[in-house]
């Protein structure tokens, strides 16, 4: 299973360890998650509300009664990438085997569809009870991550199996059961998607046929894995990625006006978006009649990336695009790369329709150093994580 974003729930459940869990909650966003925090009302007597919202910066619900007509337990369910449990006690453990949902907590739980991690703290003969033991293989059966507890000293004089892991383990072994990485930690990431239209009066333009998919699914890879994402959507109709930052622009100068604001702050920039070359040199008012319809004046627009790359830091990493028809001329690209001062470009052949508003790509992608990789046909969302791989090798090299 592979996280589509960094958002997390940590439910709480009401054990003395509750404590720890605020540990746990700073380590997790240390790692790139937003972490909302759904405690039991059994919890609240252990850590109180005040102290999940000051720590998570986010308001904290455990009543299943407040805001009914907003139906949370669904929208929590939905908006969450991943549940973290911590501490499950018996009682919650024996609750979700049975598929009681009597709380908030429980509530989402069954609702939810992303992947539940478990991290049990109890005394060691609650650990050790046969029908803890036997909701805990039931849970593990259904494809939950149960975390093994630790041994050691637990309340009072008390010592054995059944304290509450370490949060060095949980994260190792929560990040290892849902394919979490978290390489971009500390980056920033700039994406251009879609393509740029141009206006020759108010109803018509000069444009492409670019989705965007290619871009977002950049993004969505680079915010998966712990960047601070940025994507500059030229008309595309994709929703939104959570997390991530867009800013919607039409033209080509648009466009530009927004890397321009952005490109200094960033260390990776993928030239995803299909730039329009030219644009009329005049655009009409009124639309134009098509008696008065016989030809349009063009100007050149500037070329994005090589006059960024004029500008870049050496610490830099650019990424751009080629859309061809026909044979790829690897000669060509090669040429390309280099006016345009990229250090990675990847060649694709778009002829019939291929390619643009599909879900697969495929294509070769040229390194500045002269090797070029044969991507064969793939899920645009694979090529995205390709395409991050190669260039964080690049901004190793850059920063070394």
């Amino acid at each position: 299973m592979t996280l589509l974003g960094r958002e997390l729930i940590l439910g709480v459940g009401g054990g003395i360890s509750a404590y720890k869990s605020a540990e746990l909650l700073r380590r997790l966003q240390d790692i790139g998650f937003g972490v909302t925090v759904i405690p039991t009302r059994a919890s609240l007597n252990f850590v109180g509300t005040a102290t999940w919202e000051a720590l998570s910066g986010r308001p904290v619900t455990e009543n299943l009664w407040n805001n009914v007509h907003e139906v949370p337990h669904i929208k929590a369910a939905r908006n969450s990438n991943l549940i973290v449990v911590a501490p499950a006690t018996a009682d919650l453990l024996a609750k979700v085997a049975s598929g009681l949902a009597d709380d908030f907590l429980t509530n989402v739980l069954s609702a939810t569809v992303s992947p539940v991690v478990f991290v049990p703290a109890m005394h060691t003969e609650m650990w050790s009870n046969p029908a803890t033991k036997k909701n805990v293989a039931l849970l593990r059966e259904r494809g939950y991550l149960v975390i093994e507890p630790d041994e050691g000293r637990m309340t009072g004089d008390d010592s054995g199996v059944g304290r509450y892991p370490e949060v060095s383990r949980i994260i190792s072994e929560l990040s290892a059961y849902a394919e979490l990485k978290s390489d971009l930690l500390g980056r920033k990431v700039l994406v251009t998607a879609g393509g740029t239209r141009e206006a020759i009066d108010p109803v018509r333009f000069i444009g492409n046929h670019s989705s965007g998919k290619q871009g977002y699914a950049i993004a969505k890879a680079a915010r998966n894995r712990g960047a601070q994402v940025v994507l500059i959507s030229a008309n595309s109709n994709l929703p939104n990625l959570v997390g991530v930052e867009t800013i919607s622009v039409s033209s080509t100068l648009q466009m530009q006006d927004a890397l321009n604001s952005r490109f200094s702050e960033c260390d990776l920039l993928f030239m995803a978006a299909a730039v329009a070359d030219a644009r009329p040199v005049s655009v009409a008012s009124e639309k134009i009649k098509k008696s008065g319809f016989d030809n349009i004046e063009l100007q050149l627009n500037p070329d994005l990336l090589s006059d960024l790359s004029k500008k870049r830091r050496a610490s830099q990493v650019l990424v751009a695009f080629a859309a061809e028809t026909g044979d790829a001329d690897i000669e060509a690209a090669r040429v390309k790369l280099n006016s345009k001062g990229a250090d990675l470009l990847f060649l694709n052949d778009v002829s019939h329709g291929a390619i643009f508003g599909s879900e697969k790509t495929q294509g070769k992608l040229i390194d500045s150093n002269g090797v070029v990789l044969e991507c064969a046909e793939q899920e645009k969302d694979t090529l995205a994580d390709l395409l991050l791989n190669q260039a964080l090798t690049k901004l190793g090299w850059a920063n070394d």
